[in-house]
This record gives C-alpha cells, sequence and structure tokens, in this order.
C-alpha cells in the first residue's frame, strides 16, 4: 500500500498511473467505430503498419502498467533513489510520448475510415448507408460502387486538397465527434459551407473523360472559379450528392 504521506519525498504512482490511463483512453479510441465489416478485407487492402501501430500501443500499456505496479510495490510511491527516478521518467515522459504520439497516429488514420464514420449512428448512418447502397444513383453511391475512390470515400470527398485541407477536415472531425457525444448536434445536419468545387475537381479536372463532356468544357472556366456549382447540374439530373429516405426528425439544438 502506498504511504499517504510525503516523508521521505514526492509519490510517483499517480504520475504514472496518469499517462497508463491516458494510454488505455487511446486504446479504447482507437477501437471505436470499428466493426466486424471492417475485418473483411483483401490482403491486397491490408496496411500492416496500421497492425504494428497497434501492436505497440498495446505493449505500451503494459509497460505501462507494470511500471506502475512495480514502483507502487518496490518504492511505495516516493521518489527514494536513483531507481525511483527512473521509473519517474519512464512513467511521466518516455511511456506517455511514445504511446500518445502512436496512438494519435493510428486514431488519425482510423477516423479516415468509412465505418468510422458510421459509427455516429444518429448522424451518419443514413448518408453511408446511401453511399454502400448499391441500387442508389446518388453522386456518393456511384464514386462507392465503382471504386472511383478506393477507400476512406467519405474522408476523401470532404477533404480538400493540399496540408490546409487535411488539418480543416481533422478540426471540422473533433468538433463534430464533441457535439454529437455532447447532443449538441440538430437534425437534419447541414455542412457548414457550401461544398467547394475544388473537392470535385481535384480529382475530375485532370480526368479524360471528364474534359470530353461538352457541358464540362463549356462550364470549366466558371466552375474553376467556383462561380458556378457542380450539383447546379448533377442534383437535377437526378444524382444528388446524398439520396436521402425521409428528412430525420429534429435532435438536440446547437
Amino acid at each position: 500500500m502506498i504511504d499517504g504521506h510525503m516523508r521521505n519525498g514526492c509519490h510517483i504512482g499517480s504520475a504514472v498511473g496518469f499517462p497508463t490511463f491516458l494510454s488505455a483512453s487511446l486504446w479504447v479510441a482507437v477501437a471505436h467505430g470499428q466493426d466486424d465489416a471492417a475485418a473483411l478485407v483483401h490482403d491486397f487492402q491490408h496496411d500492416p503498419v496500421e497492425e504494428w501501430l497497434a501492436s505497440f500501443l498495446g505493449i505500451a500499456l503494459v509497460i505501462g502498467a507494470a511500471i506502475l505496479l512495480y514502483s507502487m510495490v518496490r518504492h511505495r510511491g516516493k521518489l527514494t533513489g536513483r531507481s525511483a527516478w527512473a521509473l519517474l521518467v519512464a512513467g511521466v515522459g518516455v511511456v506517455p510520448l511514445l504511446s500518445v504520439s502512436f496512438g494519435n497516429l493510428l486514431v488519425f488514420e482510423k477516423a479516415e475510415k468509412v465505418e468510422f464514420c458510421a459509427s455516429c449512428h444518429l448522424t451518419m448512418q443514413v448518408y453511408v448507408d446511401d453511399m454502400i447502397n448499391p441500387e442508389s444513383e446518388s453522386l456518393a453511391a456511384v464514386h462507392y460502387k465503382n471504386r472511383y475512390i478506393p477507400s476512406n470515400q467519405c474522408y476523401d470527398c470532404h477533404t480538400s486538397y493540399g496540408m490546409f485541407g487535411t488539418v480543416e477536415a481533422k478540426m471540422d472531425g473533433i468538433i463534430d465527434t464533441y457535439k454529437y457525444y455532447t447532443e449538441t448536434y440538430s437534425l437534419p445536419i447541414e455542412m457548414r459551407h457550401p461544398y467547394p468545387n475544388g473537392d470535385c475537381l481535384k480529382c475530375h479536372a485532370e480526368s479524360v473523360k471528364w474534359g470530353e463532356q461538352e457541358m464540362h468544357v463549356e462550364s470549366k472556366e466558371a466552375l474553376f472559379a467556383d462561380e458556378m456549382s457542380c450539383m447546379e447540374c448533377h442534383d437535377p439530373m437526378g444524382h444528388p450528392a446524398h439520396a436521402l429516405p425521409e428528412p430525420i426528425g429534429a435532435g438536440a439544438t446547437e
């Protein structure tokens, strides 16, 4: 049992325990949003780096727990020598630094997957259902069933080009996750700003098929200048971004 008084130095049990808890929290975040369907992938679609990162994070959790238990038994939670200080440095510095670094990489990687988006069932499930529906003719469904985007379709379509686009998407995702779990969102959900043409053109602008369409040739300058929206034509032609069944009822207000 850890002595409740600071007779011979500072306590290290809680200092080591918090990083271990933080590592455990990251591990839970990584696992969130993954289901059985996500595991049904072919070998050529499997990224071994994700598995390595997950294994490393698991090992870091075990090491953190071992340091905590050893410090409680050996030093009774007090700094009483070099070994106690070494445990403090490892528990407060090395282990959490490694686990947080690798944990963040793994969490941000997993957060780009369709399964993660669908994990927010009350807001996003209906959009994912439409996208993966082979009978749907929405733009999202057409892109998905033809694999115009091989993976992470939600993320790729809603992320603008370049590093700034990636940072912006991650920040928006954090805000959306916060609103979802604090129930401060409203239904039906709406985009913060109109869908920019650049998010379409980053893929289609250099496509031969796209450039052969007469309407694209005629409207190219207007589309590139954002003076005309891609959806001005695609939505009336029966290809909305998503074909939703019925308007979702109102939920919590912002």
